[in-house]
């Protein structure tokens, strides 16, 4: 028959478990929840101490990272090897144990100093696992009694320990999904920088000054140019050189989306704005807050769209569809197109107020037949992408490379590169010659001598390669000269810090 006493355990065991499981799951802070855990787990099963062991694989061993009844310092001496002392067992075998006295356990270690010998304290660790893969351990101690029944102490910490893990778990898979998070947004804004954009020529030196002038400003950008000449890179590395750079790039193509939705995607809508609209969405106003907003093809938005845009541009305020409350927003402008906008306005397909509130600076990015200079490079860093993600070694001969000086570009950087991918794919040699090439391009093979523009590229590129290799070899020579210091090197070189931090990145030394 159950006794009362059994019953009132029972009871305040299940009590425990669903304080203990509410509080696991009171916020995204671990530890300080498994902290509380453990101070509810003393105060109601009457525990002196309790610990959360974790192995940090980064040095390979077991630390406290949160305790009840140990100071800090205390706190920090608890770090035990794979099988040292009672922890460093239970971790390495998987199983609980049980020290009655820890008094008379030769193997308790006592690292953190807590305890004293002569104390008659009991001693509990179990491993806090889910299946197979051990997290680490749970131990407690309690005051010594023969009468203990360690056997019901144990089950409630089994299950504390697997409610343990489980949040455990969650937090590790967060933890990793935040750093991949962290390292791609870092390598995003890397990717942009000003000294990682690729080009030779001095219409994009130009375009670069300007926008690395701009990038801080909250002034709004129209960049113009044929389709393919890297109106969104610009865009991009404006905005990830800007103080803006860790908030949101929002893009939308104007040219893409049907009238009747460009506005919902613009403003957003309320639930019940319209048919379909079973709940409400932020619009991409809302979500470039902070940020910088990106509307390609601009010159294809709506008039009706036009009058909206030109309201938010001035008031930093809109409704969303179906709504009736303003919502405030902070965001820089860039638009694109290819169109010439202008023709538009004498044609009444564009509004001549909003071009002059978006055209507050101008850039133009001229085509890649314009700028023959920058196809050499082009083709350098494609080649040296496309070889890597397709595990080739692919180069182009003289030859092409004549032949793609000659070749007008349509199309733009997006046309070199998807060729030259077309051909590092298909290709069965590591070394394209003009019989690989495509149709379109053999209309383009030197069949009489270059003229004097081809013949001047050429002879251009040859020499800034030159130039750019002597300037290299330079700066390796200061940085040796002065046991890599860039700051006294920069000197040496008669440059700023950076000027030489900038030619660091570009040559690849850093």
């Amino acid at each position: 028959m159950i006794s009362k006493n059994q019953i009132e355990r029972a009871y305040q065991e299940l009590l425990t478990l669903f304080k203990v499981s509410k509080v696991l799951s009171s916020s995204l802070n671990i530890f300080e929840n498994l902290k509380n855990a453990l101070q509810i787990l003393a105060e109601d099963l009457y525990l002196t101490r309790g610990t959360v062991t974790l192995f940090d694989s980064a040095v390979n061993e077991l630390k406290i990272v949160v305790a009840y009844g140990l100071t800090e310092e205390q706190i920090r001496r608890g770090r035990y090897k794979i099988g040292e002392g009672i922890v460093g067992k239970v971790f390495e075998s998987g199983q609980p144990m049980i020290v009655p006295n820890i008094g008379e356990e030769p193997m308790f270690l006592n690292k953190t100093g807590a305890r004293v010998k002569k104390d008659k304290i009991s001693f509990l660790c179990v491993p806090i696992k889910l299946g197979d893969e051990i997290f680490g351990v749970l131990s407690v101690d309690r005051i010594f009694d023969v009468n203990t029944d360690f056997a019901e102490d144990l089950r409630v910490l089994e299950i504390l320990a697997t409610l343990f893990a489980q949040i455990i778990k969650i937090y590790n898979l967060l933890y990793e999904e935040k750093k991949k998070r962290e390292f791609f947004e870092k390598e995003v804004k890397k990717k942009y920088q000003f000294y990682n954009l690729v080009y030779s020529s001095e219409q994009m030196r130009q375009i670069i000054k300007i926008c690395e002038k701009i990038s801080s400003t909250k002034a709004p950008v129209l960049i113009q140019g044929e389709s393919g000449t890297g109106k969104e890179l610009i865009a991009k590395a404006i905005h990830f050189n800007s103080d803006r750079a860790d908030k949101p790039f929002i893009a939308i193509n104007c040219a893409a989306i049907p009238e009747n939705l460009l506005e919902a995607e613009l403003f957003g809508y309320e639930k019940g704005a319209f048919t379909g609209a079973f709940t409400s969405k932020p619009g991409k106003f809302e979500l470039a807050n902070g940020g910088t907003l990106f509307l390609d093809e601009i010159g294809d938005l709506p008039l009706s769209l036009q009058a909206k845009l030109l309201r938010v541009l001035q008031e930093h305020t809109f409704e969303r569809l179906g709504g009736t409350k303003s919502i405030k927003v902070d965001f820089r402008l860039i638009s694109a197109t290819h169109k010439n906008l202008k023709e538009l306005i004498s044609q009444g397909k564009f509004r001549e107020d909003l071009y002059f509130r978006i055209n507050v600076v101008n850039i133009y990015i001229p085509p890649l037949r314009e700028r023959k200079e920058d196809i050499v490079v082009l083709i350098e860093h494609f080649l040296n992408q496309l070889n890597q993600k397709y595990q080739k070694s692919v180069k182009i001969s003289k030859e092409v490379l004549k032949i793609f000086l000659e070749y007008p570009w349509p199309g733009n950087v997006r046309e070199l590169e998807n060729t030259l991918e077309s051909m590092v794919i298909l290709s069965d040699d590591e070394l394209i010659t003009p019989e690989h090439l495509p149709e379109v391009f053999k209309s383009c093979q030197i069949s009489q001598p270059k003229s004097d523009v081809q013949e001047s590229s050429l002879q251009a590129i040859n020499l800034k390669q030159q130039i750019e290799e002597e300037e290299k070899q330079r700066i390796i020579s200061a940085l040796k000269a002065c046991k890599f210091n860039q700051t006294q090197a920069a000197k040496l070189l008669g440059m700023t810090r950076r000027q030489l931090n900038y030619r660091l990145h570009k040559y690849g030394i850093i």
